[in-house]
């Protein structure tokens, strides 16, 4: 769906943040939210990629690095200053390197390498944004976990999917924690998804790439604007009674035994 035929406004004068804005999922979302009215404030740890998708929605880029609590702090300070709240948290960041693999060959420096930017910059996301939505009483707060939070593969990138398992255990915490305060937290479990990291992995390794296909009904992997249309819907009204829940989109792997031929 391109933006031309969006023609929902659920989200006018509300405030977004997204990390990992420059590209794939991030820059769909922002893409998205523009659309549907929102002001964006786009961060990446790419100066490049994310002045690009700020100028292109007409939003705010911060360079950030979302391990550094001082850094992440200052991201939803600028988004507060600039646009007077913070309604919405994309927090999205996140990597899947080559050498997170196996637990029988993965090392330590990986595993905490990709502990900390995919799990610990959600909770230093979350933590910088929560006072500002309890001054409001309001707030969506959407987390990128993934399917396989949920599932298993024998294909392991072992680090990733713990992180994924602790991204959604934390947001069903924050999310129960902080509902009588207007807030809503959610982890977003994407299946695969047509983006630069997923075609990067494949392009090295496409058996895993075959071996993956053939698990979803849909028979493809999912677009990028089509997971930022399940993020605009949780950051809007419409999922005002979602919450603390794991929020698949998945195109049914999690529902299959047998796909078809």
């Amino acid at each position: 769906m391109s933006n031309e035929e969006i023609i929902c406004r659920r989200l006018v004068g509300r405030t977004a943040v997204i990390t990992g804005a420059g590209s794939g999922i991030g820059l769909a979302t922002a893409r998205r939210l523009a659309s549907e009215g929102a002001n964006v404030v786009c961060a990446d740890i790419d100066p490049a990629a994310g002045k690009a998708a700020a100028e292109e929605v007409g939003g705010t880029f911060v360079q950030v690095d979302v391990t550094d609590q001082e850094q992440v702090e200052a991201l939803f300070k600028t988004a507060f200053d600039t646009y007077g709240s913070v309604d919405i948290a994309f927090n999205n960041a996140g990597i899947s390197p080559p050498d997170d693999d196996s637990i029988l060959t993965t090392g330590l420096d990986a595993w905490r390498r990709v502990q900390d930017v995919n799990l610990t910059s959600v909770y230093l996301c979350c933590k910088a944004a929560l006072p500002y939505m309890q001054r409001q009483g309001r707030g969506s707060i959407i987390n990128t976990a993934s399917f396989v939070a949920i599932m298993g593969a024998a294909t392991s990138q072992i680090s990733y999917t713990a992180s994924k398992g602790g991204v959604l255990a934390m947001s069903r915490e924050l999310g129960v924690q902080f509902a009588r305060e207007g807030i809503r937290v959610n982890a977003l479990c994407p299946g695969p998804v047509n983006t630069p990291l997923l075609q990067e992995l494949f392009a090295k390794d496409p058996e895993r790439a075959a071996r993956r296909l053939v698990h979803i009904p849909l028979g493809r992997f999912a677009e990028p604007t089509e997971i930022a249309a399940a993020v605009a819907f949780l950051a809007s009204d419409d999922s005002s009674f979602i919450n603390a829940t794991d929020f698949l989109v998945d195109g049914g792997i999690s529902g299959a035994y047998v796909t078809p031929l």
